[in-house]
Parts: structure tokens; C-alpha cells; sequence
């Protein structure tokens, strides 16, 4: 991990997004910063407030209300030598730019046989735990994991955030970066009728005031046990942490980050080590990432199992607004899925 010597503060993911687009504007002339509302009001969660004041309206500005046309601009943008990063305001609205995305970005390097590559990074907050309905909560990080090359990023907390952001404007590929927007604020472990948390009581809301990257194919142990190993990531490393203790159980968590490139090593030396395997996300439960997790860990680590693997998700139905905590894979689902793996053994 590259980093410039440099003092720390406490900061809240979306500071810690908005340091990371600061340092990289300041750095390269070739950064610019567009989508809907991101330079006068500094987008709908002020990631990008003042940018546009300390760097101008060339470099940071408003688009129109299409993000096809967001991301049309920004793969052009990106092939004649420019690092666009742009805002999807909702992870939910990036569908009328797939075909953008799917078919343009991910497949320029391989089509001109690297003559020109994408370096795009396309900014969405996702999932859900605001009570932002069916089109404001979604998790679609498994259909961009499908695309082949596209890297998909999900931090979980602010050092990760700025650290894999400066890495993923960096890249010469195409990065969906997708932000759990309930921890924008602070660690959300699931408990919504308990005072939230805030990013300055937190260690990984102590971010450095400059330039550092982390690497996006790697996971991160955020939790170290002997009993059970969970692959989460996002909102869910919280829910998995207080689901643990309040089972009693030891649980390895590993916070993956990168979805893709995967860090299967990381992965697979949990589970040798615990012999259980819990995966854990928000998103739908048909053909969601946990499907390719559970086959990954069946394939490389089949004999060292000592129970079947666990899944917990959220349902196969669109996120509803008045049943949000129902659908929500809170505290108390996951640490009965916990006690399962282990009955089952």
C-alpha cells in the first residue's frame, strides 16, 4: 500500500471520498469530476461539496439528468487520455447506462487489442437502511462481477473508501465503485433502534489527510476467530461483527472490498482454518455474489469443510419500503445462521 507520510483526523466515509477526489484533482490535470448535481450542490450526499469552487466548473460540473449519456461521455473522455470519474446518484439508476458500461467500457481494452483503454471510475451509492423504497436501496454489485472487465469495489469503512478510491481513479480500467450510503455517516450494525455510531468513535474513521492507496484485489481480516469464517462486505462486516458476539461465536470476518479482482487466497486460508462458512450480503439471494462465493469456497476448500455452507441474503423481491428491517439481513437472522452451521455439522 503506497503512502505519503502524513497526520490522520477522524473523518466520515463521505469526507473520506471527497479527500480522496480532492487529492486526486490536485494531482492530475486529466481528472475530472461530472454527474447530475455534483458540482454546484456537491451531489445528493455533498461527496463532491466545494470541489467545483477550488477547481472550477471545467474540471468539476453538472450533467443532465442521463446516465447513459453520463457514462458515454466519460468512456470518450477516458480513451483520449482524460480519468473521469462520475456519480450515479443512485445505484438503482445505473440500468439506462448498462449498455454503456456492459458493452462500451468493459470491452474497449480487450477490442483494440489495448490500443485504448477506459479509465473510468463510475461512483454509486448503494443498498439500503435510509427507508429509500424499491428504487433508492438496491445492492446490483453481482450483475457488474458478471461482466468481464469491469472491477467491482464495495469499502466498508473511511480509510478503505479513500485508499481504494485513489487506487481505482488510478487504474486504466473501468472501476465500479459502489458506496454503501447507510455508512456514509457511521458503522451500521444493524440495530435500528439504537443511537448510530458515529465515524469518529470508530478506528477506521481515523483516516491520513493525504495520498495512500489500497489495493483492489485485496480483502481485509476484519475480525479474527477460530470458529467460523463469514465473507461479507459493506454494510454487512457490522451486522456479522455484532451478530458474533451476541451469539458467542469466534468468527473470522473478512470484509472482501474487491468483489472483483477476488482475493481467494485470503479467503481460503479462513476457511482451512475454521472449517465453517457463513456468506453474508444484502443484495437479492438468486444469482447474488454469495452464489459465487459459496462455489469458490466449495471448489477450493471441500475437505476441509466440517458443515454445509451458509447463506443469508436479502429476499427475492424488490426492497420494500414498509417492511425495510424485514428485508434487511439484521442481527439477529445472521446470528441464527451462525448457530445453524454449527447444529449441522
Amino acid at each position: 500500500m503506497a503512502q505519503e507520510k502524513t497526520k490522520t483526523r477522524p473523518m466520515t466515509m463521505i469526507q473520506a471520498l471527497r479527500s480522496a477526489m480532492d487529492i486526486m484533482l490536485e494531482r492530475d490535470e486529466n481528472i475530472v469530476i461530472f454527474g447530475e448535481d455534483v458540482g454546484y450542490f456537491g451531489g445528493v450526499f455533498r461527496c463532491t461539496e466545494g470541489l467545483q469552487t477550488k477547481y472550477g466548473s471545467s474540471r468539476v460540473f453538472d450533467t443532465p439528468i442521463s446516465e447513459s449519456g453520463i457514462v458515454a461521455a466519460a468512456i470518450g473522455m477516458g480513451a483520449y487520455g482524460l480519468r473521469p470519474v462520475v456519480e450515479i446518484q443512485f445505484a438503482d439508476y445505473f440500468y439506462p447506462a448498462a449498455d454503456q458500461i456492459f458493452s462500451e467500457a468493459a470491452r474497449l481494452r480487450y477490442r483494440s487489442a489495448g490500443g485504448y483503454t477506459a479509465p473510468l471510475t463510475i461512483r454509486m451509492p448503494c443498498g439500503g437502511g435510509i427507508f429509500g423504497g424499491q428504487t433508492h436501496s438496491q445492492s446490483p454489485e453481482a450483475l457488474f462481477t458478471h461482466v468481464a472487465g469491469l472491477r467491482t469495489v464495495m469499502p466498508s469503512n473511511p480509510y478503505d473508501a479513500k485508499g481504494l478510491l485513489i487506487s481505482s481513479i488510478e487504474n486504466d480500467d473501468p472501476v465500479i465503485f459502489l458506496e454503501p450510503k447507510r455508512l456514509y455517516n457511521g458503522p451500521f450494525d444493524g440495530h435500528h433502534d439504537q443511537p448510530v455510531v458515529p465515524w469518529s468513535k470508530h478506528p477506521l474513521g481515523n483516516v491520513p489527510e493525504g495520498y495512500y492507496t489500497v489495493p483492489l484485489d485485496s480483502a481485509s481480516v476484519y475480525r479474527e476467530g477460530r470458529e467460523l469464517t463469514v465473507l461479507t462486505y459493506g454494510t454487512m462486516v457490522y451486522v456479522a461483527e455484532v451478530a458474533a458476539r451476541e451469539a458467542g461465536i469466534e468468527a473470522d470476518i473478512i470484509d472482501l472490498r474487491s468483489l472483483w479482482p477476488l482475493d481467494l487466497d485470503t479467503i481460503m486460508a479462513s476457511v482451512r482454518k475454521t472449517g465453517r462458512c457463513v456468506v453474508l450480503h444484502e443484495a437479492t439471494r438468486t444469482s447474488g455474489f454469495g452464489a459465487e462465493l459459496c462455489a469458490l469456497v466449495q471448489e477450493h476448500c471441500f475437505y476441509h469443510l466440517e458443515a454445509p455452507i451458509e447463506r443469508i441474503t436479502g429476499w427475492d423481491t424488490p426492497y420494500p419500503h414498509s417492511h425495510e428491517w424485514a428485508y434487511f439481513p439484521g442481527p439477529k437472522r445472521v446470528a441464527e445462521a451462525f448457530k445453524r452451521v454449527f447444529r449441522e455439522a
